[in-house]
């Protein structure tokens, strides 16, 4: 990032929607025409993954995948592969601000599915290139989600020995007993990554870039361990023996025991980083800057014993560091890194930032105590930083307000100069574009001014996140002309798209 700017982060779930989730379609290419009129240049995402249990994009069954619940149902009615009356009568959920996601869980795969049958053999040449293109993922995808609606959904390490193990004339079997299956799953790719390029088009030419999160682990139950175990510290069985989580501090006595396997960094160091460079390679296509989830494990992770019920038995070991980082940036010269460097930021995180030359975070709720310093504080904060009021794992601000401490909150106050007549969203928004970081993001929910249950997600708690959805109307061009003001004001506002036509003329 080479000058001042500013973006939204808005996750694609919590657009407007008739089908009960945020999707591809109209709503997106709405919302970025309304970052346009902002002034606004980024849109910052969560990751777009399919999601399983927990609903969490951060644990998926695929790094590589797209969300099927994200394809757009309007375009398949377009594209003659489904009817009107085919979405009729369907339950996607009774609350427009909130996803339900059992319902829809329960009826937009048997949506996606109708569209196959009626349209796989009319795409079978596009299907087929499709799947050639992307065979270095999409064939161990699509065959592990058979197999896993094939043996109920349950976790691949409960698969029968053979299966779990991958043993080649059983996989063959199953290759084609369920090569429909096998052959639908690809088809909801095709349709997700057909739908991505048109919003990445429309985005482009709108002057809007993408934000995306690679999250630093993958799932346990995901086709990147099943297909791949040879990358993660697994036993003869395929048995996780650490897992990933992070130690206990003053919020969690237990520490986070997020259960993700961890990688055999000396294998894949051996292999030149390779599997690193397919996962950024698969993101390269979706995103024009990368957030690196969790960047602090890979200058030393916290690895917690396969099987204990809480991160607190967990011990400090050494990643990759520099090695891994350095080979990522160059390798991918014309990609821009962002480092989520939060939690336990020791002298080596901090040298590993500096080395990296990436910038990191700066969290302004974090900033205000009235009885210590904070790295967060806006005079503390370096040009080289991404600022935010808070991210996604964050309270909303006015959820944050009900937490804070009195004495807090008066500092934050006279720190920011805010006066009676201004909310306190929007003086911490004025206050993250006045800083000098390089760029500022200010989540929907706080520019909306929004309460404490919009937040997204509450960390170590297992069920009811990232369910909060904008109410359709919400954005209107009021609001873009308010952003758009205070965004030009401390010198963020986006370059206007040259137009075609000579003004001298």
């Amino acid at each position: 990032m080479k000058k001042r700017a500013s973006g939204i982060l808005m996750p694609l779930s919590s657009l407007p929607s008739k089908y009960g989730i945020g999707n591809l379609g109209k709503e997106a290419r709405k919302f970025i025409d309304f970052l346009e009129e902002a002034g606004q240049t980024y849109w910052q995402l969560l990751p777009l993954g399919p999601t399983s249990y927990g609903d969490s994009p951060y644990a998926s069954p695929s790094t590589f995948a797209g969300n099927p619940y994200f394809i757009d149902p309007d375009e398949l009615i377009e594209n003659g592969m489904l009817m009107r009356e085919d979405l009729s009568g369907i339950d996607w959920g009774t609350q427009p601000d909130r996803v339900d996601y059992g319902q829809i869980y329960n009826n937009r795969f048997r949506i996606l599915r109708k569209a196959y049958d009626n349209s796989k053999n009319r795409l079978a040449g596009e299907l087929e290139a499709f799947r050639r293109n992307n065979a270095s993922w999409v064939e161990n995808y699509a065959l592990f989600m058979s197999l896993k609606v094939h043996f109920g959904m349950v976790s691949w390490i409960e698969w029968p020995e053979e299966v779990r193990l991958r043993k080649s004339d059983v996989l063959d079997y199953y290759r084609w007993e369920l090569s429909d299956d096998i052959g639908f799953w690809i088809f909801t790719q095709y349709l997700f990554f057909g739908q991505w390029s048109k919003l990445k088009e429309y985005a482009d030419n709108h002057g809007i870039k993408f934000i995306g999160d690679v999250p630093i682990y993958v799932a346990l139950d995901s086709a990147d361990v099943w297909s791949e175990p040879g990358y993660f510290q697994l036993d003869e069985k395929y048995v996780p023996t650490e897992v990933a989580g992070v130690p206990p501090d003053d919020f969690t006595a237990d520490g986070q025991l997020w259960g993700n396997p961890l990688y055999d960094w000396d294998k894949m160091k051996a292999d030149g980083y390779g599997w690193w460079i397919r996962r950024i390679e698969g993101v390269e296509r979706l995103y024009d800057v990368i957030r690196i989830d969790h960047f602090r494990g890979i200058e030393s992770y916290w690895a917690v014993p396969y099987g204990d019920k809480t991160a607190a038995n967990g011990k400090w070991k050494k990643g990759p560091g520099m090695e891994l980082v350095g080979m990522l940036t160059s390798w991918f010269s014309n990609l821009e890194f962002i480092a989520e460097d939060l939690g336990y930021p020791t002298p080596e995180v901090k040298k590993l930032l500096s080395d990296s030359g990436l910038p990191g975070m700066k969290i302004l709720q974090f900033a205000f105590y009235a009885d210590g310093e904070s790295d967060y504080l806006p005079h503390n904060i370096e040009k080289n930083s991404v600022c935010y009021i808070g991210t996604h794992d964050n309270e909303t601000t006015l959820g944050w307000l009900a937490s804070s401490k009195e004495k807090d909150l008066k500092y934050a106050e006279k720190y920011i100069h805010k006066t009676d007549d201004e909310s306190w969203c929007r003086a911490l928004i004025r206050t993250g574009m006045a800083s000098a970081s390089i760029l500022f993001v200010c989540s929907m929910q706080d520019l909306l001014e929004l309460p404490a249950e919009c937040r997204m997600n509450t960390p170590g708690k297992p069920q009811g996140n990232w369910r909060w959805r904008m109410m359709p109307g919400a954005v209107d061009e009021k609001l873009a002309k308010e952003l758009k003001d205070l965004t030009e004001l401390y010198r963020r506002a986006a370059e206007p798209k040259k137009s075609s036509t000579n003004p001298a003329l």
